[in-house]
Order: C-alpha cells, then sequence, then structure tokens
C-alpha cells in the first residue's frame, strides 16, 4: 500500500496503512463515535446527546441538573497545566466532557472576575443576554481527549511486583502491606540474591565512597525521579530530599527544555532557580520566535495561540517564527503579519549573533537602558529593569580572576565590605565607581588596563564590549552561511525588532535543545537586553507569580519541620558540581598530571541531569545506585539515544538492585520496575501548581478529585497513590516530616501528615489566606461542583475558619488575580528585579571538564559540538550524513497518548517529513516507506515531502513510536492484557539519539556547557526500503 499526501496529512486511523487498516474503518467509526458520546440513551433528534449540566432562564437564572456536576480543576494532558471545567454524570461517575474553566488565566482571554458566583460562570458560558464571548473558556484538543485515561483498562490500580526477568512483561499484584515490606526491609525478593531495601540504603553517615567523600552519604544511593511540577511533585521531594536526605531527586528538564531554562538563567542571574521570560502578548507589537511556534509548542501553548491571534488581529502585531518546520503558528491566514523563516537545524545561535552585531553596529540598540548601572539609576531614568552591561570584567586570560568583575574592593582596600563586593564602572568621564552609588549613565565600552590596589596590572572591558567581540568573531556573511539564512533576511529581522522600542520580544523554547543549545538561548535572551524590554508592556514578563501553597505559608509551614534533613553531596548526574573540586581531579593534581579530561562531562552550573542519571548510575560514575524510584516519568521515551544505551544493562539487577515505578500505565520505563505502584490520574488527585510562564498576574491551579479514586484502598480505606507510598514508606522507616506532629502551623502547634488529602488541604489552606482571605463558600456553590462531597473531610482537617474559605477557591479551581492587576501603567506590576547579565561571571569562570577550557561568559556562536568542543559536523559530515533530524510539536499528541483513544483515531501515525526537493534528489516522494539512520540507531516510516521543511532537515513529530503504554502484550497473574492494535505507529525520533563519542564513560550527547540533551540537529542518512 501507498500512502498518499492526503492521507498522511489527515492522520487518523487511515494513516497508519496495514496495521490501521486491518480491522476496517466502520468499526473504528462506530467505536469513536461510542468512545465520544457513549452509547445512545434517547432516541429522536437527540439521538445519544448528554441532558445539559445545567439550564439558564431569561432572567439569567441558573437551574443545575441534579444528575450531574461541574467541577474546576487543572488538566494534565500535556505540562501547560491549563484550568479546566469537567462535566460529570453523578450516577455513573464518569466525566461526560472537558471545557475550560472561565476564572483560570490559562484557558479565558480575559479571565472572569475571581468574585464572580459560579452559577454567573455558568450562565456567562450560555452566551446570555448578547454575552458573546465574555467569559468563555476552552480546553484544547488533547484536554477533550484526556478523560480517556480515567477508565483505561490497562491502568494499574494494585500494586504489582515482577514475576519474571526484568524487563519480560510478567507481573503479579501484591497486597499494599507486601509492598512496603519488601520495598523497605528488602531480601531475596526475587530469588536472585539479596537486595538492600530502602532502610539500608538511608544512611545519612557512612559516605557511599571514603575514596571521594564529595559523593555524600549512602542515602544519595536512592535516586527518585519524579514527573515535571504537576502541583504534587513537592510531596515526593518532602519525602526524598528533607526526609529521606538524598541528594538525587529530579524532574525531567533536562530532556525537556533545559537549554531554554539554562540560557534565561544566565540572563536572569538566577542558575538555581532558572526563571524565563516571554512576551507580554496583550501589547508587544513585534515578536520573534526561535525554536518555539506559539499555540503549536511552548508553554502554555493554549493561551499562547489564544494571545498571538488576537495580538496580529487586534494589535496589528507582526512575527517570525524562526524554525526548521513550518507549523501552525505560520498559516496562510496569517501570513501578512507572520512570517516562517526556515533555518539549518542547530544553527540558530548563527542568526542570533548576526543580528546582535548588527544591533550594535548600527546603534539600534536602547542606550538609556543599558548605560544605568544600577537599579536606583534605571529607576531615575524611568527604566523598569537594568543590567551589568557597563560593569568591568577582569580580561587578561591569564589572571586568576579572569572573567569576574572588577571589584570596588580591589581598588580600594579601605572599602567597607559591601561596597567592596560592588562591580565597578565608569562615569561618562570615566572616573570608577561602584555600579550600586552610581545614580547617572556609565561607558557603554571601555578595553583598557588598570592597576589593582595588590599591584597588579590587569586588561578590563565592559560586559557589552565583550558581547560586542563575541558578536565580531564572524561576519554577517559568514554568519548568514552558517545558518543558511541570507544576509539581508538577518538584517530584515534585526530591523523589525529594533523599530518598536520596547514592545518588541524574542523567545525560544524547545528547538534550542541541541549541542549548541545553551549559547543559542543565552543570545536569545540578549536580545531583549538590547531592547531594554524586561518588565516593560509590550516587552517581556517572568510570569506574575503564585500565590504561597506548599510554602512557608500564612497558616501552615509546608516546607519547614522538625528533624528536617539537609541532603549533602554530588547529584548522580555530575549536574551542579563542579568537576575541579572532585577528589579525581584532586588526586590527578597531586599526581602531577594533567587532570583533563574526567571520565565524563562535568556542569558546574547546571541542575541535576536527571537524563543522564540512568547511564552514570548503570555505569557507576560516579557512583551507582541501590535503588531507584520513578514517579510518572519515562525518560527511557523521553532523552534521545537513551534506550538503546541502557536496555540491556537495566534488566540486569546487578546493575540497580530495585526498581520502583509509582505509574497509573506501563510506560517505557516502569516496564523495567520490580514494583509497579498504582497512582490517581489528573482527575482523581489534589495538588497546587502555577503556570510556566505567559501569564502576568498571580495564579495558583488547584487540583482536586472531581471523581471518585479508581486504585485499590489499603485496610485503613486509604486509596493507594504516590502520596499514601511515600507516607507509608516514610511511618515504616520513623522519618521526619510525616505521621503525627509533623506539619506546624503559624503558631507553631503541630498538626498530622497521615494521608496525603492532609498535605495538599493544608496548602489550600495557605492559597486562601495568602494576602486578602478569600470568602467562605456558600453552601450552593459546593453543591455545584461537587466540593460538598469533601466537606465532612476539610472540617476534619482543616480549622474551622479555614474550611469553607479552601473550598471558595476549590469551587474556582484555584485562585487568581485579575487581569488588570498584573500591569502598571507603561510597565508591568510584578516586575523581575534581579541584575540581567550581559555578562555572567558564574558561566565565564566555569570550565569544560574534558578540555579544562573556560566558558565564554556571554552569547557566543558555538557550532553543535561534543563535550570535547569537536564540532558534530567535524565527526558526522553532511557528506556522509546529509540530513539533521528534528523533533516537532503536535498540536494532538503527546507522550501519553496511546492511551487516549480519541486522539489515536484522528492522529494514529507521523511521518518523516521532508523538503520536496531533498526528497527529490533522494528519488522520494510522499508515501514512500524510508530507512533513517543516525549514528545511535535507525527508524523506519513514511515520507511526506513537503515545502514547509527547511532543506537537509528530517522533521519527526514527537509522540510516536511506542513500544509500552498499550503497543505491547503484558501478563498480570493469569490475566493477559493483549497490546492495542496501532499504538506502536509511527517513528519516535528520540531512537536516533546517540552517544558522545568523545566522553570515556557512556553518556548520550548533551549540550557542553550545561548538559541539556540534544535530541535536536541529529545527524542522519535515508534510504528507501521496498513495497
Amino acid at each position: 500500500m501507498t500512502f498518499s499526501r492526503r492521507s498522511l496529512l489527515l492522520g487518523g486511523t487511515a494513516a497508519t496503512a496495514g496495521a490501521a487498516m486491518a480491522y476496517g474503518f466502520a468499526p473504528t467509526a462506530r467505536a469513536f463515535a461510542d468512545g465520544v458520546t457513549g452509547k445512545s440513551r434517547a432516541g429522536g433528534v437527540s439521538g445519544a446527546s448528554w441532558q445539559p449540566e445545567y439550564s439558564v432562564g431569561p432572567d439569567g437564572s441558573v437551574t443545575p441538573n441534579p444528575d450531574q456536576r461541574v467541577a474546576f480543576t487543572m488538566c494534565m494532558a500535556c505540562t501547560t497545566k491549563c484550568g479546566v471545567r469537567v462535566r460529570v454524570d453523578k450516577a455513573s461517575g464518569d466525566i461526560i466532557r472537558v471545557t475550560g474553566n472561565p476564572y483560570s488565566p490559562l484557558s479565558a482571554d480575559p479571565h472572569i472576575p475571581y468574585d464572580t458566583p459560579v452559577a454567573e460562570s455558568f450562565a456567562l458560558l450560555s452566551g446570555q443576554g448578547e454575552a458573546g464571548l465574555d467569559g468563555r473558556a476552552t480546553a484544547c484538543g488533547r484536554g477533550n481527549a484526556a478523560l480517556a485515561k480515567y477508565r483505561d483498562p490497562r491502568r494499574i490500580l494494585k500494586p504489582l511486583k515482577r514475576a519474571g526477568p526484568r524487563g519480560e512483561g510478567h507481573w503479579v499484584e501484591i497486597s499494599w502491606e507486601q509492598l512496603i515490606e519488601e520495598v523497605v526491609e528488602g531480601g531475596d525478593l526475587f530469588g536472585e540474591g539479596a537486595v538492600e531495601g530502602l532502610r539500608a540504603i538511608r544512611d545519612l553517615e557512612t559516605p557511599i565512597d571514603p575514596e571521594n567523600p564529595e559523593f555524600g552519604p549512602k542515602a544519595n544511593q536512592l535516586v527518585v525521579m519524579p514527573v515535571y511540577k504537576n502541583g504534587r511533585l513537592l510531596l515526593a521531594a518532602r519525602f526524598a530530599k528533607q526526609a529521606f536526605g538524598t541528594r538525587n531527586l529530579v524532574g525531567h528538564r533536562s530532556y525537556c527544555g533545559l537549554s531554554m531554562r539554562a540560557g534565561y538563567a544566565a540572563f536572569l542571574n538566577n542558575l538555581a532557580a532558572q526563571p524565563h521570560l516571554k512576551p507580554d502578548y496583550r501589547h508587544a507589537r513585534f515578536m520573534l520566535f526561535i525554536g518555539t511556534a506559539p499555540g503549536n509548542a511552548g508553554n502554555p501553548f493554549k493561551l499562547q495561540g489564544q494571545l498571538m491571534a488576537r495580538a496580529r488581529a487586534e494589535n496589528g502585531a507582526d512575527y517570525v517564527v524562526v524554525d526548521p518546520v513550518l507549523t501552525n503558528s505560520v498559516t496562510q491566514a496569517s501570513q501578512e503579519r507572520g512570517r516562517w523563516q526556515p533555518i539549518r537545524p542547530g544553527t540558530d545561535g548563527a542568526l542570533v549573533m548576526a543580528m546582535i552585531r548588527w544591533i550594535l553596529e548600527n546603534d539600534r540598540y536602547d542606550r538609556t537602558f543599558l548605560e544605568r548601572p544600577s537599579k536606583a539609576a534605571a529607576a531615575a531614568a524611568g527604566e523598569f529593569s537594568h543590567s551589568n552591561a557597563t560593569h568591568l570584567v577582569i580580561d587578561s586570560a591569564d589572571a586568576p580572576d579572569a572573567g569576574r568583575f572588577l571589584r570596588w574592593g580591589q581598588l580600594d582596600p579601605e572599602a567597607g565590605e559591601d561596597l567592596a563586593k560592588e562591580p565597578v564602572c565608569l562615569t561618562a568621564d570615566g572616573t570608577p565607581m561602584p555600579a550600586a552609588a552610581h545614580d547617572g549613565p556609565a561607558r557603554l565600552f571601555h578595553d583598557d588596563s588598570v592597576e589593582l590596589a595588590d599591584g597588579r596590572i590587569v586588561e578590563v572591558s565592559t560586559a557589552l564590549s565583550l558581547l560586542r567581540r563575541e558578536a565580531e568573531k564572524k561576519s554577517l556573511a559568514e554568519y548568514a552561511a552558517d545558518c543558511g539564512v541570507a544576509e539581508a533576511r538577518i538584517v530584515e529581522i534585526a530591523q523589525a525588532f529594533t523599530s518598536h522600542g520596547k514592545q518588541a520580544a524574542a523567545d525560544c523554547h524547545g528547538g534550542t535543545m541541541h549541542a549548541a543549545g545553551f549559547y543559542t538561548a543565552y543570545g536569545v535572551a540578549m536580545l531583549n537586553a538590547l531592547v531594554g524590554n524586561l518588565n516593560a508592556l509590550g516587552g517581556t514578563t517572568a510570569g506574575g507569580g503564585s500565590y504561597k501553597a506548599v510554602a512557608p505559608g500564612p497558616r501552615y509551614d509546608l516546607v519547614g519541620f522538625p528533624g528536617k534533613v539537609k541532603p549533602r553531596g554530588v547529584d548522580a548526574g555530575r549536574g551542579g558540581f563542579a568537576y575541579e573540586k572532585t577528589s579525581e581531579y584532586k588526586r590527578k593534581v597531586a599526581a602531577g598530571e594533567n587532570p583533563y579530561p574526567a571520565r565524563a562531562p562535568w556542569h558546574a552550573f547546571s541542575q541535576p541531569l536527571g537524563a543522564q542519571w540512568l547511564t552514570a548510575l548503570l555505569e557507576g560514575y560516579p557512583y551507582r545506585a541501590k535503588a531507584l524510584i520513578t514517579w510518572s516519568s519515562n525518560p527511557v521515551y523521553g532523552v534521545a539515544g537513551l534506550s538503546a544505551e541502557i536496555d540491556a544493562k537495566i534488566r540486569d539487577p546487578k546493575n540497580l538492585p530495585l526498581i520502583v515505578s509509582i505509574d497509573p500505565f506501563i510506560n517505557e520505563t516502569s516496564t523495567y520496575a520490580d514494583y509497579i505502584v498504582p497512582d490517581r490520574v489528573f482527575y482523581e488527585a489534589w495538588g497546587w501548581t502555577k503556570p510556566w510562564g505567559a501569564v502576568t498576574v498571580k495564579d495558583a491551579t488547584a487540583r482536586w478529585p472531581v471523581v471518585d479514586c479508581l486504585t485499590g484502598t489499603t485496610a485503613d480505606g486509604r486509596h493507594m497513590d504516590m502520596e499514601t507510598f511515600f507516607i507509608d514508606v516514610a511511618k515504616r522507616l520513623g522519618l521526619p516530616g510525616f505521621g503525627d506532629g509533623a506539619v506546624p502551623d503559624a503558631e507553631g502547634k503541630l498538626h498530622p501528615l497521615n494521608r496525603g488529602e492532609e498535605f495538599w488541604l493544608y496548602a489550600g489552606a495557605n492559597v486562601a489566606f495568602d494576602g486578602t482571605p478569600v470568602p467562605e463558600a456558600a453552601p450552593e456553590e459546593m453543591a455545584l461542583t461537587g466540593t460538598d462531597r469533601f466537606a465532612g473531610l476539610m472540617q476534619e482537617v482543616l480549622k474551622p475558619d479555614e474550611w469553607r474559605r479552601v473550598a471558595y477557591v476549590l469551587n474556582r479551581g484555584g485562585r487568581f488575580e485579575a487581569l488588570e492587576a498584573g500591569y502598571d501603567g507603561d510597565a508591568l506590576a510584578h516586575k523581575y528585579g534581579a541584575t540581567l547579565q550581559i555578562w555572567n561571571e558564574t558561566v565565564a569562570t566555569a570550565r569544560n571538564a574534558m578540555t579544562g577550557d573556560r566558558f565564554t561568559g556571554c552569547p557566543t556562536w558555538v557550532a553543535p559540538a561534543f563535550a570535547d568542543g569537536t564540532p558534530v559536523d567535524t565527526h558526522f559530515p553532511h557528506a556522509d550524513w546529509p540530513l539533521r533530524v528534528v523533533s516537532t510539536k503536535s498540536q494532538l499528541v503527546a507522550s501519553l497518548s496511546p492511551v487516549l483513544p480519541h486522539l489515536t483515531d484522528l492522529s494514529g501515525v507521523n511521518a518523516i517529513g521532508l523538503n520536496i526537493e531533498d526528497a527529490a534528489a533522494f528519488g522520494l516522494a510522499t508515501g514512500d516507506r524510508v530507512r533513517l539512520t543516525s549514528p545511535g540507531g535507525s527508524v523506519e516510516g513514511y515520507v511526506l515531502a513537503r515545502r514547509g521543511v527547511a532543506r537537509g532537515t528530517a522533521a519527526i513529530e514527537h509522540g510516536f513510536g511506542h513500544r509500552e503504554l498499550g503497543a505491547r502484550t503484558y501478563r498480570v497473574g493469569d490475566r493477559v492484557f493483549e497490546k492495542g492494535l496501532g499504538l506502536a505507529a509511527g517513528v519516535a525520533s528520540n531512537d536516533l539519539g546517540y552517544r558522545d563519542p568523545s566522553s570515556p564513560v557512556p553518556t548520550v550527547l548533551a549540550d557542553p556547557v550545561v548538559g541539556s540533551i540534544a535530541r535536536q540537529a541529529i545527524p542522519a542518512r535515508i534510504e528507501r526500503l521496498g513495497a
């Protein structure tokens, strides 16, 4: 069978070729209809339609349907975390439909006032009174489809223990008591020899390796890999870090968007928290997107799409999307405002540095902003942020403090302690001054020498001079040749970007996840500094923040508790720790050896690198783990190149003795587990979270069980889930922070933590009382949303003045500040206040662990490279590897889509996208079956040739090509769960990732500076397969 271009574009079951067509379209259509609408309940015109959840009278009065409830909570169909409105049938407990939450700024623009009664929000949604779209809220396709997780027949509802070799897919159900007993106490659990349990591992005194004391205590040999910040993460963190005491807890950032987060973090001077920026879409006049596509990718993708549509239609905003692949962000309908700029994969940094060079050479930068050396100087000039552009940097390569800022104390040894630490700037007449003490403009460009108080003479340059130097390393023509974008087009984009004052913004995201990603993202962030747009109307925002939830809050301290442990030691993925501090390095130096290279990369200022954990732990560098707990995470599928690298090693328990996965489903990672702990899906769960970005107001989104939890229960009636598992393990071990007397309130009185619900209700009280307390919920509102189901629980856990206020917040799906509170005249109300880093001395003084070379402290163009600096294209030349593979985001499919039949029916397979001219050169056409081979593996799929792919690119939509999540048959006891037809369809681009050949210890390819995984710009070749 051959594929037409049309069938590939349409997706759906027809597009899965033989697999999907084998069972015929008619049954599929019937199953799809039943899945969407349910079996027919009535005849006549309405057919299988449900009765409305409420009706609105002519006077606006709302009459609820007594058989249904409508609850407000949070979606987890992707990582955007939108507020949703969930319609539930009371009799069956089934979810009927999911739509948007009108109170949530992630789902409605503008969102309705927070004090709007729930019944009135229903009336607004009806369009009553010519309201039009006011008060409307939407859920995306994924959000509508994700309800299928709840009743999925493949859900894990009871604890499982493997009943054969690891990874074989044979399981038996065990009791909760047996699960806790064996995980905590260990023993000969599988007839394969003794396994240490968590009790033996939880040792805070004995070092892992006395020869390498920096590794920390044996407790670090428990590694916990949770999901992203989904609202429940902080209880897992409480257990792992603050109670058990392991250093090793990390989410998915290192294989999701770390390059972007680290680039922004270097710019925003917060490498620990890694904040990031988004455009103020409502007021921007020009936006530049590099490696992201608003409305198609990035967070929050749905809101960004809505705001972008309004920006171009109502505000006349123009934008450019720089991406190797044309997505839905630029369409025929929007082409007057939006432009797609194709680019060679992995070369975005060349375009950015070309823009920076042109902007500096042509005086198109915001001089007034950049000249202000301090917060006070910026405020005096009416600026909304400030930078270190004028600060002097020690520029002598052989100086011990090269790359650091010149401090006032180095010129004036008599200066006070605080003043001595201040960076130095030069006034307009060249007089040196502490930056904080100067409230006027300072020199932007300066290169000279200075004599220090200790007698040394060193070269110094301003931060902006160093940025200019990096930009001038190549000509515009050379940059254009590197990235494949014409020089004139680069100038055109730079000119447009600098033609709107502060109402221009640049943004990036997952497209920077290649082996030059950090400096690319840092460069994109730097473009915003050159127009001085941070905190300005129409510029960039770091977000509006959140109400206090899991925090030292106004009612409960959910961070501090008696006996809290402070973890210590080295991250298992070698992130956030300098190689030069290791005993390995010191031993080499003491022996007179060159300490470089290390056995594998270390990343001194990065966050923990979960993407490298499994290779590190299985190879024993820096050390091995005794136990791994994953929670709803899937690094084996999500990390480029990891599956092939670890499959054989992780199957051998000698390499990693104990693996526990907490997950509602068996995925590509939990398939290797020794035990699987059942967990709630998101409509059953409690939690509190906040948006990633683009929301300019305070937001605390609530998660609460809008439907009954389906997992099994313990002997005392608690549902089996992540919270119950960690609580019971902690209590069995006698850890602090759990059990009776675990949570202090604002007066110091201790409260219990024996159930997960208690933790999240305490957090809800913090949200409700943060600032001005919210009102108490009316009983009729609780009945409308279903929070009345928990009235008894809330009264039991919370204080009399708290529980109805928490119910008020849950009734609205969280607590949300009014839209107008996000703006203050020409500025944003919630301002980011730290000094913007034109030069970051932490970056500049860190060294590459493989070469010993210092990194550059400002954006620079470095082509994708291995850890030792060897360019990827040198090792894998285009002559042999003519394509570079990129992954793209789908508007429908995500990594969990195989358990969402509504989506697999609509988009059942992906394709390998090629530029139409490349396809012709390879002798290929749409529908041809091909093998795409990289240095790390190969995949087979079908070609989709189109003009919306850059030359030299192979584009693969993420979320397909699964081996688990229903794509493989497995057995629980005597019950066989057959694989789902078509669920393994398509291509997984991460199967093409590969090992870094420059690292002696196996590691998957990553950015050399921060260790973010390189899933973009993967070298590949293509060949046609037989029909």
